[in-house]
């Protein structure tokens, strides 16, 4: 069949999945028109403030950097949202008698439907606008649009075709929900970019511009600006390369479709070898204590190493708790005290214990037939949160004590950071029994319907009463500082921090084990709603 008959049809079925898909449910629907309507707003925005840019001394840099991340935008989104668009899996294409070429045009065409196309047209729009000058400079941006929104496609074709094994199983699933990590960190960077520009101004753009305007689909943008300048040399070349990349991405994408389609699927079938070594390794069991206390620290440290939702959970809260105190002590404008967010981010991990389970808590309830054997568990999972968190939240303040040459303060803000610390494992356990509620182990949900309620007092409540029972040490650290001979006793910090997280971390145990065995069947029945 050639590509001219199956390309209206590949078309029509994309146009058929979209409209199937909204007539599901009438929430599916609502969010689908929702998030349509936002991101149309937001293109059209980012249009006008494009077009705004025109006469710009910094125009290129801004639209040359904006269509290189629009570009890598394309080349990330099947890997963490594979299943936003069901086209991307082409091997349920294979029982069909389909040649690749002619299927690559009809798929390239088919994905040039829905609302991320027209966003990345809008923003390419904008940006020719914003650096063309000359009718030749707008006739060569016409190509350069054309040029640019089709690598996008093909990017993110190429790149979903060489992956789709992976993307369709387990571990795609798990690397799915990362995303928020990618979300996260990218948020981050994006502050610390900002703050840069808005102290330095947009020259800051134009050394990154200057490398990026030679990486497609930013080169076509650069193209535009060549011919607005009389540059035509560079300009060809600049189009050449964009154009050849869009060959290279056609071929690699028709290699992997003909690949797909000819060869077996072994990706899920693993090798004997390593699941013999995966059975036979106990190295982490002989390093932890005996008894339940070391089978509940591996079950725990092993959820975080292999539960899609708890390692999301864990990166996040790693990344976040380095990258925010980091970033302040680089620019200048941090303090010592920011280390304490490393603590924070990671005590968050305490809540909600038994939900982290989800319905396979009824086997860990089975077990618990007294406060004893309550007090036990959650000591365990303390210990284990603690292995990493304590020398983590150690190596965050000491690097951003280094960054800032404050050492003077390092007692104070590592006592500080061990008293927060106990004071949420202390108010974990405890919300933990009292307002557990069920994680979905499928889709992005991080609480099951119905039970949002629970999760916003468990958090962000356990969180106040934890900053609540850090007033001591706070205002004993405010009294220290303001003190006239106060400063030579900053040290006594460190030891009262941490006796006092301590403290509070048994206090809380000792409190959050009696409900936990009296609520045991509540607890199983909320855990295992999702």
């Amino acid at each position: 069949m050639s590509a001219d008959a199956i390309t209206p049809v590949f078309v029509r079925l994309k146009l058929s999945l979209l409209r199937n898909g909204l007539r599901q449910s009438g929430g599916r629907k609502a969010a689908y028109i929702a998030s349509a309507v936002f991101a149309l707003l937001f293109a059209a925005l980012q249009l006008i403030g494009l077009i705004a840019l025109r006469g710009h001394a910094h125009a290129e840099s801004v639209v040359v950097l904006a269509v290189a991340v629009l570009g890598l935008g394309w080349a990330v989104m099947p890997l963490f949202f594979p299943s936003g668009d069901e086209t991307l899996d082409p091997t349920r294409l294979v029982m069909l008698p389909l040649r690749p070429r002619p299927l690559v045009r009809a798929l390239l065409t088919a994905s040039l439907v829905g609302i991320g196309p027209l966003f990345t047209l809008c923003l390419l729009v904008g940006s020719v606008v914003a650096v063309a000058r000359g009718g030749a400079a707008f006739a060569v941006g016409v190509v350069a649009v054309v040029l640019a929104l089709l690598v996008c496609v093909a990017l993110a074709r190429a790149v979903a075709a060489a992956n789709v094994r992976l993307l369709t199983s387990r571990k795609g699933r798990d690397l799915a929900v990362l995303s928020g990590l990618v979300i996260a960190v990218g948020a981050q960077i994006v502050n610390f970019g900002a703050q840069r520009i808005g102290a330095s101004g947009l020259g800051e753009l134009d050394p990154a511009a200057g490398v990026l305007q030679w990486v497609p689909p930013a080169s076509a943008i650069g193209a535009v600006h060549a011919v607005s300048e009389g540059s035509y040399g560079l300009a060809a070349a600049q189009l050449a390369l964009t154009a050849g990349a869009l060959v290279a991405l056609l071929a690699l994408w028709s290699r992997h479709l003909t690949r797909l389609m000819t060869s077996p699927d072994g990706s899920t079938l693993p090798g004997a070898e390593s699941a013999a070594k995966e059975r036979s390794s106990t190295g982490l069991a002989r390093l932890l204590p005996l008894g339940r206390t070391g089978t509940v620290m591996e079950r725990s440290l092993r959820y975080v190493w292999r539960d899609p939702k708890t390692k999301a959970a864990w990166v996040t809260s790693l990344a976040i708790g380095l990258i925010v105190p980091v970033f302040n002590a680089w620019q200048g404008t941090g303090s010592v005290y920011f280390a304490c967010f490393a603590a924070g981010m990671l005590g968050i991990q305490m809540y909600n214990q038994f939900g982290q389970d989800t319905s396979a808590f009824w086997i860990v309830a089975m077990t618990i037939s007294s406060a004893r054997d309550a007090y036990v568990e959650l000591r365990a999972r303390a210990y284990a949160l603690l292995l990493i968190t304590l020398p983590y939240a150690t190596l965050v303040t000491v690097l951003t004590t280094a960054m800032l040459g404050d050492w003077r303060r390092l007692p104070e803000a590592l006592g500080l950071s061990f008293a927060l610390l106990g004071a949420m494992l202390a108010t974990g356990a405890w919300t933990s029994a009292r307002f557990p509620y069920s994680i979905p182990q499928e889709g992005y949900k991080n609480v099951a319907p119905g039970q949002t309620g629970l999760a916003w007092i468990s958090i962000f409540g356990g969180m106040m009463a934890a900053a609540l029972l850090c007033a001591p040490v706070i205002a004993l650290t405010i009294w220290l500082n303001v003190s006239a001979d106060g400063e030579d006793w900053t040290w006594l910090l460190l030891p009262a921090g941490t006796a006092y997280g301590a403290g509070l971390t048994a206090a809380g145990l000792k409190l959050a084990a009696p409900r936990t065995a009296r609520r045991l069947p509540e607890i199983l029945a909320a855990v295992s709603k999702g």
